[in-house]
């Protein structure tokens, strides 16, 4: 097992990645968690993982997708908590992929206004971004994760066992995070950025070790944890903007190794990287088995609408963009520059 830190003080919390670490979510649960004396388990249908809590348990199935990331569904959770008989000292489980912990990461905030929760991860999307860090969340139609809370986990597991069973999109959902660490440039104590040809232990693990740097750095996105928005501007409007349409949908993964192609042109069109950099970025996108197109049907005036919305604008259009110092947020960015490297990718071969 490798043990990835995410230094907060007296928050502080372990991530725990390798082959079979579900099995030690009881050992965890009461480490971490001292007090509880029950547990609640968030999972959906098509997760099929059981896990042990080591306490009296309940288990709460959520719709499958992301439709389960819903403020009706989240009043349905913490309803069944309230039923229950949870509280506050006790402990919420959240098994599954990025849908689960955000969804149960913010109904163990909401819930008596602070549960404690742990991650276990069954995705790479979740193992490598989403199960840590402490931003929970639920969508609505005008954006994703546009409601929501900072509480942090007491613990993840990250057990890449289970990654086995992951159908191919999934995969590739992952792999665009971790495109995205690749990219950022950082290294940890475990060494540089994840590569594509590493085992996917050391990949989770790094990925893993850059965002607790981040996040240890920057808790609550004042700045330097903006970067590990990069790619997903783009990417978050084109998940909206696909919403609730089957024709179109787009896995997260798929959507940030398009925005992050798409950061690289717009950075490109503004003068902070030369053709050299752009290619870079389309080497290691590709390397992970990723697209980088355009979808079709894209409708500009309707993404650049929802770019306006994203979290990190402050009234402009705000983008984490690559250049000389590095990758950095880039604030008022015009609106014709947006759109014009839209047109620069649907001309793309």
């Amino acid at each position: 097992m490798q043990i990835v830190p995410v230094e907060l003080a007296d928050r502080s919390y372990e991530v725990t990645v390798g082959e079979g670490a579900r099995h030690e979510l009881a050992r965890v649960v009461a480490d971490a968690v001292p007090g509880a004396r029950r547990a609640v388990v968030v999972t959906q249908e098509g997760i099929g993982i059981e896990v042990e809590t080591g306490l009296p348990t309940e288990v709460f199935t959520v719709p499958d997708g992301e439709s389960a990331k819903s403020l009706t569904v989240l009043e349905e959770l913490c309803r069944g908590f309230a039923r229950s008989g949870l509280s506050r000292a006790d402990v919420v489980v959240a098994v599954g992929g990025g849908v689960v912990t955000d969804l149960a990461g913010f109904a163990a905030a909401s819930f008596h206004r602070g549960t404690p929760y742990v991650n276990v991860a069954t995705s790479l999307l979740a193992q490598v971004d989403a199960a840590i860090g402490g931003k929970t969340g639920v969508n609505i139609p005008e954006g994703k994760n546009l409601v929501g809370a900072f509480w942090q986990p007491s613990a993840v597991l990250c057990d890449t066992e289970v990654l086995a069973t992951l159908p191919p999109r999934e995969w590739a959902s992952g792999r665009g995070e971790v495109a995205k660490y690749a990219l950022l440039g950082i290294s940890t104590y475990l060494g540089g950025p994840p590569t594509a040809d590493q085992p996917v232990d050391d990949q989770v693990a790094r990925c893993a070790a850059i965002k607790s740097a981040v996040v240890s750095a920057d808790e609550r996105e004042g700045d330097r944890r903006m970067l590990l928005n990069y790619g997903h501007t783009l990417a978050h409007a084109l998940e909206a903007s696909a919403f609730g349409d089957d024709e179109r949908d787009l896995r997260h993964g798929e959507a940030v190794a398009v925005g992050l192609v798409y950061a690289a042109l717009l950075a490109r069109r503004l003068g902070r990287i030369d053709d050299a950099r752009v290619e870079y970025h389309r080497r290691v996108v590709g390397a992970f088995d990723l697209a980088s197109g355009l979808p079709a049907g894209c409708d500009p005036e309707q993404l650049l609408s929802f770019m306006a919305r994203d979290k990190k604008a402050q009234g402009d259009i705000t983008f984490v963009l690559d250049g000389p110092d590095g990758v950095e947020v880039v604030r008022g960015i015009d609106r014709a520059d947006v759109v014009a490297t839209l047109s620069d990718m649907e001309s793309a071969p």
